[in-house]
């Protein structure tokens, strides 16, 4: 046997393991035959063919038997990956069993088997993302709730803002995750189902007994039976992998988030660190955040795929030339990409590094001026809100013109002195007491992760 090129040097990086094991050679190849296998028996409890035959054929429906390679080459004459694989399934039937070849593939279309064998792969593939989000998502819970009184900065524009939490700031990754695995959950019966139509959709090969034949089909499958065939209509697939962009989108904001955190200019939290992880080739002190940038990678690849996979959705009729072909590669990539970013944050939130004591430094940075809205929003209920604006406007300036905190230069404005006490501004002053509902968030936050998982 001919040993194909493959392409392993980024797998490890970008793919689990266990995701590439579902959607390779042997990964497809199988559950292709777990169809025809399924279709044996099943025609044969209803009556269509003969019990004998189910054995045979189920001893031939073992992808180790087959050669990936010649199946490869026939596949690029045939058009599509059914057409050779039954092929050589009914020779290996015959071989052992001639009479049972008879009953190969009986009433299916090469897009049965496929997207039947598909829908396999991605039950398969949806176990392994839901257990890693599940797993993920309690990670998140507890560091939120860790971290729930943690101030930090608040950034927007890149900028600092007023004061946050890092627990409200994972909370948001939580609820991204949460709402990730409830569209999951939802999308299962539409996704799950059987692909059972013969030639052009009507099961007409069956005669009276397709109805039967696809409700057992599907029970062997343990699938759905849907209310017809979906040759062309391709919107549960396009549905998974809307979905699995959501999560690449979100684990994508996770990883850009935990990125800037480890800035050298911020400092604050940090991948965990590990014997060679992060290095340089040329500079000793380098850390990288290799984990964000698979997450941000694959949040940046998966769009383009997910993309094809809408332009692939207007088939013609009810087969489609080249659209359908279009799909064959873009799931499984898509399946694979969101995998590795799963494993990679993984990684990531259960060894977070967080230093509380420099996020408490960078939010005096600017000497005060992020809470400068704090004592706005107390002032102005003395003094008026355009006055209580325009003098914290006038007090900031003064504060960055002569290098000083915002504390001292109000404490020298009678203006300001005349409404606030000296403890009143101390305590203004003092970011853990200007969190607003960031406590709150969390605590919404874990609950809709605990309702979920009970």
């Amino acid at each position: 046997m001919t040993e194909r090129a493959n392409n392993q040097l980024f797998d490890a990086y970008f793919t689990a393991r266990d995701m590439r094991e579902v959607f390779c050679d042997q990964g497809r190849v199988q559950a292709m035959l777990d169809f025809e296998a399924a279709l044996a028996r099943a025609e044969a409890r209803v009556g269509l063919i003969p019990q004998t035959a189910v054995a045979p054929i189920e001893a031939a429906c073992q992808a180790g038997l087959y050669d990936f390679s010649a199946l490869g080459e026939a596949i690029a004459t045939a058009g599509n990956s059914a057409i050779p694989l039954v092929k050589a399934l009914g020779k290996q039937i015959a071989g052992n069993h001639a009479e049972a070849e008879r009953y190969v593939h009986l009433g299916a279309t090469s897009q049965d088997v496929m997207d039947s064998g598909l829908v396999l792969q991605l039950r398969k593939a949806l176990e392994l993302i839901e257990s890693d989000l599940a797993q993920l998502g309690a990670i998140l819970a507890a560091q939120a709730k860790r971290y729930a009184a943690t101030p930090l900065a608040g950034r927007t524009w890149l900028q600092h803002a007023t004061p946050v939490t890092l627990g409200m700031k994972i909370a948001g990754w939580l609820g991204a995750v949460t709402r990730s695995r409830q569209r999951l959950q939802e999308l299962k019966p539409r996704l799950l189902v059987l692909q059972f139509g013969g030639a052009s959709g009507t099961l007409a090969a069956l005669g009276d007994q397709a109805l039967p034949i696809a409700q057992a089909l599907a029970e062997e499958l343990q699938l759905a039976l849907p209310e017809q065939p979906w040759h062309t209509q391709r919107d549960r697939l396009v549905e998974f992998g809307a979905v699995l962009g959501l999560i690449a989108g979100s684990l994508g904001k996770f990883g850009r988030d935990i990125s800037l955190l480890m800035q050298t200019e911020a400092g604050e939290a940090f991948e965990p660190a590990a014997p060679g992880k992060g290095g340089s080739s040329t500079m000793p002190h380098k850390r990288n955040p290799v984990g964000a940038a698979v997450l941000i990678g694959a949040a940046t690849r998966v769009p383009g795929l997910l993309s094809t996979l809408f332009s692939a959705m207007p088939q013609e009729h009810e087969r489609s030339l080249g659209l359908w072909h279009a799909e064959w590669e873009t799931l499984p990539e898509i399946c694979c990409l969101v995998s590795g970013s799963l494993k990679q944050a993984l990684l990531v939130a259960e060894g977070l590094e967080v230093d509380a004591e420099r996020m408490a430094r960078n939010l005096d940075l600017t000497q005060g001026l992020v809470l400068a809205e704090a004592v706005s929003i107390v002032l102005a209920q003395k003094v008026g809100r355009d006055t209580a604006h325009h003098l914290l406007e006038q007090c900031c300036k003064r504060a960055v013109a002569e290098h000083r905190h915002l504390r001292a230069v109000l404490g020298d404005e009678p203006q300001v002195t005349a409404q606030l006490s000296d403890a009143e501004l101390d305590r203004l002053l003092d970011p853990a007491h200007y969190l607003g509902q960031a406590q709150t968030w969390v605590e919404r936050a874990l609950a809709d992760h605990f309702a979920l998982t009970a």
